[in-house]
Protein backbone atom coordinates (compact mmCIF):
# COMPACT_ATOMS: atom_id res chain seq x y z
CA UNK A 1 0.00 0.00 0.00
CA UNK A 2 1.65 3.56 -1.02
CA UNK A 3 1.10 6.50 1.66
CA UNK A 4 -1.54 7.99 -0.81
CA UNK A 5 -3.84 4.95 -0.07
CA UNK A 6 -3.29 5.08 3.85
CA UNK A 7 -4.05 8.16 3.93
CA UNK A 8 -6.93 8.23 1.99
CA UNK A 9 -7.97 4.91 4.21
CA UNK A 10 -7.72 6.82 7.44
CA UNK A 11 -9.35 9.72 6.00
CA UNK A 12 -12.07 8.89 4.28
CA UNK A 13 -15.59 10.73 5.47
CA UNK A 14 -17.70 8.13 7.30
CA UNK A 15 -21.28 8.15 7.11
CA UNK A 16 -21.56 7.71 11.03
CA UNK A 17 -20.09 10.00 13.33
CA UNK A 18 -17.40 9.30 15.79
CA UNK A 19 -17.69 9.53 19.38
CA UNK A 20 -15.29 12.56 20.24
CA UNK A 21 -14.94 11.32 23.71
CA UNK A 22 -14.48 7.67 23.40
CA UNK A 23 -11.12 6.19 25.23
CA UNK A 24 -8.11 6.00 23.36
CA UNK A 25 -5.62 3.04 23.49
CA UNK A 26 -2.17 1.97 22.47
CA UNK A 27 -2.51 -1.28 20.11
CA UNK A 28 0.52 -3.18 18.74
CA UNK A 29 1.01 -5.06 15.75
CA UNK A 30 4.22 -7.78 14.59
CA UNK A 31 4.46 -9.62 11.64
CA UNK A 32 4.46 -13.76 12.18
CA UNK A 33 4.73 -15.20 8.88
CA UNK A 34 3.65 -18.81 9.95
CA UNK A 35 3.44 -20.51 13.35
CA UNK A 36 6.64 -22.33 12.99
CA UNK A 37 7.69 -18.57 14.51
CA UNK A 38 8.55 -18.36 18.19
CA UNK A 39 4.55 -17.20 18.78
CA UNK A 40 5.56 -16.69 22.83
CA UNK A 41 8.27 -14.33 21.93
CA UNK A 42 6.16 -12.25 19.31
CA UNK A 43 3.09 -12.16 21.75
CA UNK A 44 5.69 -11.03 24.39
CA UNK A 45 7.10 -8.32 22.56
CA UNK A 46 3.70 -6.96 22.18
CA UNK A 47 3.21 -7.20 24.99
CA UNK A 48 5.93 -5.54 26.43
CA UNK A 49 4.69 -2.56 23.67
CA UNK A 50 1.81 -2.01 25.41
CA UNK A 51 3.50 -1.48 29.02
CA UNK A 52 3.01 -5.25 30.33
CA UNK A 53 0.55 -6.95 31.43
CA UNK A 54 2.12 -7.90 34.64
CA UNK A 55 0.37 -5.27 36.28
CA UNK A 56 -3.19 -6.30 34.84
CA UNK A 57 -3.10 -10.03 35.44
CA UNK A 58 -0.59 -10.83 38.84
CA UNK A 59 -2.20 -13.14 41.34
CA UNK A 60 -5.86 -12.58 39.18
CA UNK A 61 -8.18 -14.71 38.05
CA UNK A 62 -7.91 -14.48 33.92
CA UNK A 63 -10.79 -15.62 32.04
CA UNK A 64 -9.65 -16.19 27.97
CA UNK A 65 -12.57 -16.00 25.15
CA UNK A 66 -11.38 -18.10 22.62
CA UNK A 67 -12.78 -18.13 19.05
CA UNK A 68 -14.15 -21.73 17.76
CA UNK A 69 -16.51 -21.27 15.77
CA UNK A 70 -18.38 -23.48 14.13
CA UNK A 71 -18.35 -27.57 14.58
CA UNK A 72 -14.47 -29.04 14.68
CA UNK A 73 -15.89 -31.50 11.28
CA UNK A 74 -16.48 -28.63 9.39
CA UNK A 75 -12.99 -27.58 7.67
CA UNK A 76 -12.01 -25.57 4.32
CA UNK A 77 -10.13 -27.53 1.86
CA UNK A 78 -8.69 -29.73 4.41
CA UNK A 79 -6.73 -27.49 6.65
CA UNK A 80 -6.31 -27.70 10.44
CA UNK A 81 -8.72 -25.38 12.31
CA UNK A 82 -6.44 -23.04 13.36
CA UNK A 83 -5.28 -21.81 9.83
CA UNK A 84 -8.82 -21.03 8.87
CA UNK A 85 -11.20 -20.03 11.42
CA UNK A 86 -10.16 -21.09 14.96
CA UNK A 87 -7.77 -19.55 16.95
CA UNK A 88 -4.82 -21.66 16.59
CA UNK A 89 -3.35 -24.11 19.45
CA UNK A 90 -0.10 -22.20 19.35
CA UNK A 91 -1.30 -19.11 20.13
CA UNK A 92 -4.06 -20.49 22.78
CA UNK A 93 -0.71 -22.12 24.44
CA UNK A 94 1.27 -19.21 24.24
CA UNK A 95 -1.33 -16.91 25.73
CA UNK A 96 -1.21 -19.26 28.55
CA UNK A 97 2.54 -19.40 29.02
CA UNK A 98 2.62 -15.61 29.22
CA UNK A 99 -0.27 -15.20 31.25
CA UNK A 100 1.09 -17.96 33.67
CA UNK A 101 4.76 -15.72 33.72
CA UNK A 102 2.90 -12.65 34.27
CA UNK A 103 1.88 -13.77 37.51
CA UNK A 104 -1.93 -14.74 36.73
CA UNK A 105 -3.17 -17.24 39.52
CA UNK A 106 -6.17 -18.86 37.71
CA UNK A 107 -6.38 -18.88 33.32
CA UNK A 108 -9.23 -19.63 32.67
CA UNK A 109 -9.97 -20.75 28.47
CA UNK A 110 -14.13 -20.40 27.65
CA UNK A 111 -15.65 -20.70 24.38
CA UNK A 112 -19.56 -21.72 24.14
CA UNK A 113 -19.36 -24.62 21.87
CA UNK A 114 -20.94 -25.36 18.67
CA UNK A 115 -24.15 -27.31 19.60
CA UNK A 116 -23.03 -28.86 22.96
CA UNK A 117 -23.01 -28.24 26.45
CA UNK A 118 -20.24 -30.65 27.39
CA UNK A 119 -16.66 -30.28 28.45
CA UNK A 120 -14.88 -28.06 25.95
CA UNK A 121 -11.64 -30.03 26.14
CA UNK A 122 -13.48 -32.96 24.12
CA UNK A 123 -14.26 -30.14 21.57
CA UNK A 124 -10.68 -29.17 21.52
CA UNK A 125 -9.58 -32.80 21.59
CA UNK A 126 -11.93 -33.33 18.14
CA UNK A 127 -10.25 -30.05 16.96
CA UNK A 128 -7.06 -32.12 16.98
CA UNK A 129 -5.94 -29.60 20.01
CA UNK A 130 -3.08 -30.66 22.32
CA UNK A 131 -4.71 -30.03 25.35
CA UNK A 132 -2.44 -31.13 27.70
CA UNK A 133 0.54 -29.05 26.01
CA UNK A 134 -2.06 -26.01 27.00
CA UNK A 135 -2.39 -27.12 30.34
CA UNK A 136 1.12 -27.84 31.06
CA UNK A 137 1.77 -24.01 29.48
CA UNK A 138 1.03 -22.22 32.94
CA UNK A 139 -0.27 -23.14 36.46
CA UNK A 140 -3.83 -23.01 37.25
CA UNK A 141 -5.20 -23.30 33.63
CA UNK A 142 -8.82 -24.80 33.18
CA UNK A 143 -11.30 -25.01 30.93
CA UNK A 144 -15.05 -24.42 30.72
CA UNK A 145 -17.87 -24.55 28.16
CA UNK A 146 -19.98 -21.52 28.57
CA UNK A 147 -22.87 -22.81 26.28
CA UNK A 148 -24.87 -23.82 29.61
CA UNK A 149 -24.28 -23.66 33.31
CA UNK A 150 -21.50 -25.43 33.44
CA UNK A 151 -19.76 -25.73 36.44
CA UNK A 152 -21.35 -23.09 38.09
CA UNK A 153 -24.70 -23.11 40.28
CA UNK A 154 -26.49 -20.41 38.74
CA UNK A 155 -25.60 -17.91 36.03
CA UNK A 156 -24.59 -14.37 36.27
CA UNK A 157 -27.02 -11.51 35.63
CA UNK A 158 -25.47 -8.29 33.75
CA UNK A 159 -27.84 -5.31 33.61
CA UNK A 160 -26.89 -2.59 31.24
CA UNK A 161 -25.87 1.01 32.98
CA UNK A 162 -28.08 2.85 30.68
CA UNK A 163 -30.12 2.32 27.40
CA UNK A 164 -29.08 -0.71 25.32
CA UNK A 165 -29.81 -1.78 21.86
CA UNK A 166 -30.94 -5.07 22.42
CA UNK A 167 -31.57 -6.42 25.86
CA UNK A 168 -31.38 -4.58 29.11
CA UNK A 169 -29.60 -7.40 30.52
CA UNK A 170 -27.59 -10.22 29.54
CA UNK A 171 -27.69 -13.78 31.11
CA UNK A 172 -24.29 -15.68 31.20
CA UNK A 173 -22.05 -18.73 32.52
CA UNK A 174 -21.07 -17.47 35.77
CA UNK A 175 -17.43 -17.60 34.64
CA UNK A 176 -18.06 -14.06 33.02
CA UNK A 177 -18.56 -13.00 36.17
CA UNK A 178 -16.29 -15.21 38.22
CA UNK A 179 -12.87 -13.40 37.13
CA UNK A 180 -10.70 -10.48 37.54
CA UNK A 181 -9.50 -10.05 33.70
CA UNK A 182 -11.65 -10.80 30.77
CA UNK A 183 -9.99 -11.39 27.35
CA UNK A 184 -11.18 -12.17 23.73
CA UNK A 185 -8.53 -14.26 21.91
CA UNK A 186 -10.05 -13.94 18.76
CA UNK A 187 -9.51 -14.40 14.56
CA UNK A 188 -8.43 -11.77 11.92
CA UNK A 189 -11.72 -12.65 9.83
CA UNK A 190 -14.50 -11.49 8.09
CA UNK A 191 -17.95 -12.16 8.93
CA UNK A 192 -21.17 -12.41 6.80
CA UNK A 193 -23.86 -10.61 8.80
CA UNK A 194 -21.69 -8.11 10.88
CA UNK A 195 -18.76 -7.43 8.34
CA UNK A 196 -15.83 -8.20 10.45
CA UNK A 197 -15.27 -10.55 13.46
CA UNK A 198 -12.45 -9.28 16.07
CA UNK A 199 -12.14 -9.07 19.59
CA UNK A 200 -15.83 -7.77 19.67
CA UNK A 201 -17.32 -10.01 17.82
CA UNK A 202 -15.60 -12.66 19.60
CA UNK A 203 -17.73 -12.25 22.64
CA UNK A 204 -20.95 -12.98 20.81
CA UNK A 205 -20.44 -16.44 21.67
CA UNK A 206 -20.42 -15.83 25.35
CA UNK A 207 -24.26 -16.10 24.70
CA UNK A 208 -25.49 -19.23 26.30
CA UNK A 209 -27.52 -21.32 23.45
CA UNK A 210 -29.17 -22.44 26.60
CA UNK A 211 -30.78 -19.64 26.91
CA UNK A 212 -30.57 -17.73 23.81
CA UNK A 213 -30.65 -20.87 21.29
CA UNK A 214 -33.12 -21.97 18.59
CA UNK A 215 -34.09 -25.03 21.20
CA UNK A 216 -33.62 -23.37 24.15
CA UNK A 217 -36.52 -23.71 26.96
CA UNK A 218 -39.57 -21.16 26.94
CA UNK A 219 -39.76 -21.26 31.03
CA UNK A 220 -36.09 -22.60 31.50
CA UNK A 221 -32.77 -22.65 29.81
CA UNK A 222 -32.15 -25.92 28.42
CA UNK A 223 -28.94 -27.53 29.53
CA UNK A 224 -28.46 -30.27 26.21
CA UNK A 225 -28.66 -27.40 23.65
CA UNK A 226 -28.08 -28.77 20.43
CA UNK A 227 -28.63 -25.83 18.05
CA UNK A 228 -27.59 -22.15 16.97
CA UNK A 229 -28.88 -19.15 18.25
CA UNK A 230 -30.60 -17.93 15.00
CA UNK A 231 -34.17 -17.55 15.70
CA UNK A 232 -33.53 -15.63 19.25
CA UNK A 233 -30.79 -13.54 18.23
CA UNK A 234 -29.99 -13.56 14.83
CA UNK A 235 -33.69 -13.15 13.47
CA UNK A 236 -36.29 -12.15 16.53
CA UNK A 237 -38.42 -14.69 15.46
CA UNK A 238 -38.64 -15.96 19.45
CA UNK A 239 -37.40 -14.33 23.04
CA UNK A 240 -35.08 -16.39 25.42
CA UNK A 241 -35.66 -18.19 28.32
CA UNK A 242 -37.62 -16.11 30.68
CA UNK A 243 -35.12 -16.31 33.25
CA UNK A 244 -33.01 -13.56 30.72
CA UNK A 245 -35.65 -10.52 29.99
CA UNK A 246 -37.12 -10.33 26.40
CA UNK A 247 -35.36 -7.91 23.87
CA UNK A 248 -36.31 -3.98 24.45
CA UNK A 249 -37.82 -3.37 20.77
CA UNK A 250 -39.34 -7.16 19.13
CA UNK A 251 -40.42 -6.31 15.97
CA UNK A 252 -38.67 -3.25 14.79
CA UNK A 253 -35.70 -5.55 12.68
CA UNK A 254 -35.23 -9.34 11.39
CA UNK A 255 -31.79 -8.89 9.96
CA UNK A 256 -29.01 -10.53 11.84
CA UNK A 257 -26.36 -7.87 10.39
CA UNK A 258 -28.59 -5.18 12.76
CA UNK A 259 -29.65 -7.20 15.61
CA UNK A 260 -25.99 -9.10 16.24
CA UNK A 261 -23.86 -6.32 16.00
CA UNK A 262 -25.75 -4.36 18.38
CA UNK A 263 -25.93 -7.44 20.85
CA UNK A 264 -22.30 -7.87 20.31
CA UNK A 265 -21.90 -3.57 21.43
CA UNK A 266 -23.83 -4.40 24.23
CA UNK A 267 -22.01 -6.98 25.43
CA UNK A 268 -18.65 -4.76 25.25
CA UNK A 269 -20.67 -2.68 27.76
CA UNK A 270 -21.49 -5.01 30.14
CA UNK A 271 -18.37 -7.79 30.37
CA UNK A 272 -15.49 -5.24 29.31
CA UNK A 273 -12.52 -6.65 27.46
CA UNK A 274 -9.55 -5.49 29.30
CA UNK A 275 -7.23 -7.27 26.57
CA UNK A 276 -8.23 -8.14 23.05
CA UNK A 277 -5.88 -10.55 21.03
CA UNK A 278 -6.29 -10.59 17.19
CA UNK A 279 -4.61 -14.05 15.66
CA UNK A 280 -3.89 -12.87 12.17
CA UNK A 281 -1.29 -15.97 10.93
CA UNK A 282 -3.51 -17.81 9.04
CA UNK A 283 -7.13 -16.66 8.57
CA UNK A 284 -10.15 -17.19 5.67
CA UNK A 285 -11.39 -14.04 3.67
CA UNK A 286 -14.83 -13.75 2.60
CA UNK A 287 -16.55 -14.95 6.37
CA UNK A 288 -16.49 -16.81 9.45
CA UNK A 289 -16.21 -20.03 8.75
CA UNK A 290 -16.53 -22.93 5.60
CA UNK A 291 -20.39 -22.90 5.50
CA UNK A 292 -19.88 -19.30 3.85
CA UNK A 293 -19.57 -19.78 0.23
CA UNK A 294 -16.54 -18.30 -1.50
CA UNK A 295 -14.19 -17.96 1.30
CA UNK A 296 -10.50 -18.97 0.97
CA UNK A 297 -7.79 -19.72 3.26
CA UNK A 298 -5.37 -16.21 3.81
CA UNK A 299 -1.97 -15.75 5.40
CA UNK A 300 -1.60 -12.36 6.46
CA UNK A 301 0.66 -12.94 9.15
CA UNK A 302 0.10 -10.84 11.46
CA UNK A 303 -0.42 -10.78 15.27
CA UNK A 304 -2.79 -7.51 16.95
CA UNK A 305 -2.86 -6.98 20.84
CA UNK A 306 -4.49 -3.77 22.25
CA UNK A 307 -5.91 -2.89 25.69
CA UNK A 308 -8.90 -1.40 23.91
CA UNK A 309 -10.92 -3.82 22.09
CA UNK A 310 -12.75 -1.09 19.83
CA UNK A 311 -8.96 0.63 19.17
CA UNK A 312 -7.90 -3.12 18.64
CA UNK A 313 -10.49 -4.40 16.11
CA UNK A 314 -10.22 -0.61 14.23
CA UNK A 315 -6.39 -1.03 14.16
CA UNK A 316 -7.16 -5.04 12.97
CA UNK A 317 -9.87 -3.72 10.34
CA UNK A 318 -7.34 -1.07 8.29
CA UNK A 319 -4.62 -4.01 8.44
CA UNK A 320 -7.85 -5.95 6.58
CA UNK A 321 -7.54 -3.09 4.41
CA UNK A 322 -10.77 -1.59 5.13
CA UNK A 323 -12.40 1.52 6.54
CA UNK A 324 -12.77 0.96 10.57
CA UNK A 325 -15.55 3.93 10.39
CA UNK A 326 -16.95 2.55 7.05
CA UNK A 327 -21.30 3.04 7.20
CA UNK A 328 -23.83 -0.37 6.49
CA UNK A 329 -23.81 -1.14 2.60
CA UNK A 330 -19.88 0.34 2.63
CA UNK A 331 -17.42 -2.84 2.64
CA UNK A 332 -16.67 -4.56 4.76
CA UNK A 333 -20.49 -4.00 6.31
CA UNK A 334 -22.41 -5.19 3.62
CA UNK A 335 -26.01 -6.92 3.54
CA UNK A 336 -27.55 -4.18 5.73
CA UNK A 337 -24.51 -4.75 8.41
CA UNK A 338 -24.16 -2.21 10.62
CA UNK A 339 -20.63 -1.28 11.73
CA UNK A 340 -20.21 -3.07 15.45
CA UNK A 341 -17.07 -0.97 15.90
CA UNK A 342 -19.31 2.48 15.72
CA UNK A 343 -21.81 1.13 17.55
CA UNK A 344 -19.43 0.05 20.64
CA UNK A 345 -17.76 3.49 20.03
CA UNK A 346 -21.27 5.20 20.49
CA UNK A 347 -21.85 3.47 23.89
CA UNK A 348 -18.80 4.59 25.14
CA UNK A 349 -16.24 1.56 24.85
CA UNK A 350 -12.90 2.56 22.85
CA UNK A 351 -12.68 5.02 19.33
CA UNK A 352 -12.51 3.87 16.16
CA UNK A 353 -10.71 7.19 14.87
CA UNK A 354 -7.36 5.81 13.92
CA UNK A 355 -5.39 9.18 14.01
CA UNK A 356 -6.37 8.99 17.72
CA UNK A 357 -4.60 5.60 18.60
CA UNK A 358 -1.47 4.86 18.74
CA UNK A 359 0.13 2.33 17.30
CA UNK A 360 3.29 0.36 18.32
CA UNK A 361 5.58 -2.27 16.85
CA UNK A 362 4.80 -2.75 12.92
CA UNK A 363 2.88 0.31 11.23
CA UNK A 364 -0.74 -0.43 9.64
CA UNK A 365 0.47 0.24 6.30
CA UNK A 366 3.76 -2.24 6.61
CA UNK A 367 1.16 -5.01 8.20
CA UNK A 368 -1.63 -4.54 5.99
CA UNK A 369 -3.32 -7.66 3.78
CA UNK A 370 -5.96 -6.45 2.11
CA UNK A 371 -9.21 -9.54 2.16
CA UNK A 372 -10.81 -7.97 -0.78
CA UNK A 373 -9.02 -6.95 -4.14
Amino acid sequence: MTRREWLALISATPLLHAAPDAPAAPVAIAKCPTYDEDVTAKLSTLFDQLGGIGGLVRNKTVTVKVNMTGPPSQRLQGLALGRTHYVHPRVVGAVAQLLGKAGAKRINFVESAWATAGPLEDVMLDSGWNVRAILAAAPGVEFENTNGLGKGRQYARFKFPGTAYMYPEYVLNHAYHDTDVFVSLAKLKQHYDCGVTLSLKNCFGCVPASIYGDDAGIDEPNEKPTRGRSDVVHFGKRQPAKIAPPELHPGTSNTAGVRVSRVVADLAVVRPIHLAIIDGVDSMAGGEGPWIRGVRPVQPGVLIAGLNPVCTDAVSTAVMGFNPRAAKGQAPFYRNADNTLMLAEAHGVGTTDLKRIDVRGVGIAEAMFKYVG
